[in-house]
């Protein structure tokens, strides 16, 4: 069983980080944030597939008016992403922005931090305090030098510097992260500032890479630091359509027991019995669970011979054959469907349980 390392709570919105709350699963926009239209268009695709924080890039004061409208038309808690100029932090609070993140050290100076804390008081927004091993101060790399899994000292060190910054205003609705491209870097940091502060941690991993490296890199480093019970909140970085980062997310929160989310997928890895394109009808299969709520077991499998029996734990499952292929429930063959039907039959069978859910909720 996993213990979770206690820390304070902070509130985004409607949705409390830390604490005893739930670990939440975010992304962030790769869209024009200026661009309203393909940013909430890209948020809703996120919200569907469980997103619930989202983030976005405030690059200039248009992107930062245009956070009213996106934060209208979206349902889950909107992060403005601010780098060195204050005016921004302080616009994308004025217009709707519900956390920040910024790098107090680089916000332009003790006056104009002064001016976007005082703004954060008013909105009730709290900061979430982000800082790299690229933007670590030169002093802290000169005496504890580049940050690496053996010596994360520096990392360790910028963060609780630029925490101390917001505390001597009188301000503590931080969260904290410390990300590194170096996965072992990034778990030792994690660790050693977990037993510095208990102020809620975002875990991630930063330019993790692409769909295979990225999930593999993210996955290892997240799973060690959440297997220990730290981490409060994370992003899987892909260099990837941001739902990726969501369906990667949840996934590695089901494998830890720690949290499921719709349907879990189990499907074979396919054999010389295969006779279906199961690699299309899997994708297929899996793209739509993500949108369930239902927390059944879906089963994809290569082959009407074993499909059924190596997967008789699953509530629902199809099986391709040569030319037909099954659909079947607990191991017990449903019905038999022609190939070229049986995605769309599938599919259809899926929808018919989940709207089973939606009505029983009513």
């Amino acid at each position: 069983m996993i213990l979770r390392r206690q820390t304070r709570e902070v509130r985004i919105g409607d949705v409390m980080v830390g604490g005893n709350s739930p670990i939440t699963v975010q992304s962030m926009t790769n869209t024009d944030t200026r661009d309203v239209e393909a940013t909430v268009a890209q948020i809703h695709a996120l919200e569907k597939a469980g997103c619930e924080l989202i983030r976005v890039a405030v690059l200039d004061l248009e992107a930062a008016v245009a956070l009213s409208r996106i934060r209208a038309a979206i349902s889950i808690p909107l992060i403005a992403d601010i780098h060195f100029d204050h005016r921004l932090a302080v616009a994308a609070m004025e217009n709707g922005a519900q956390a920040i993140r910024i790098n107090p050290g680089n916000i332009g100076g003790p006056a104009k931090l002064a001016r976007v804390v005082a703004a954060a008081k008013v909105h009730q927004v709290p900061i979430r305090v982000g800082v790299n091993s690229g933007s670590i101060e030169k002093d802290l790399l000169k005496v504890h030098g580049y940050p690496s899994p053996e010596n994360p000292t520096a990392l360790i060190e910028s963060a609780l510097r630029n925490v101390r910054l917001l505390e001597d205003l009188g301000f503590y609705e931080i969260k904290i992260s410390i990300k590194s491209s170096d996965t072992l870097t990034t778990v030792s940091g994690y660790q050693a500032l977990a037993r510095k502060t208990d102020y809620p941690l975002h875990l991630g991993v930063t330019e993790a890479g692409g769909l295979i490296a990225g999930t593999v890199k993210s996955s290892v480093a997240l799973g060690i630091l959440l297997y220990q019970g730290i981490g409060d909140t994370f992003r899987i970085s892909l260099t990837r359509d941001p739902v990726e980062e969501i369906r990667v997310g949840f996934e590695l929160l089901r494998s830890l027991k720690i949290r499921e989310r719709g349907p879990e997928l189990i499907s074979c890895p396919t054999c010389g019995r295969t006779r279906i394109d199961l690699f299309t009808l899997a994708e297929a299969v899996e793209r739509f669970v993500q949108t369930m709520k239902k927390p059944i077991k879906v089963a994809v499998m290569g082959c009407v011979v074993n499909g059924p029996g190596e997967a008789k734990e699953a509530d629902i499952g199809v099986a391709g054959g040569n030319g037909v292929g099954i659909i079947f429930k607990k191991g017990k063959i449903y019905r038999k469907v022609k190939e070229e039907e049986l995605l769309t039959v599938f599919l259809q069978e899926l929808k018919q349980i989940e709207e089973e859910v939606i009505v029983s909720s009513e």
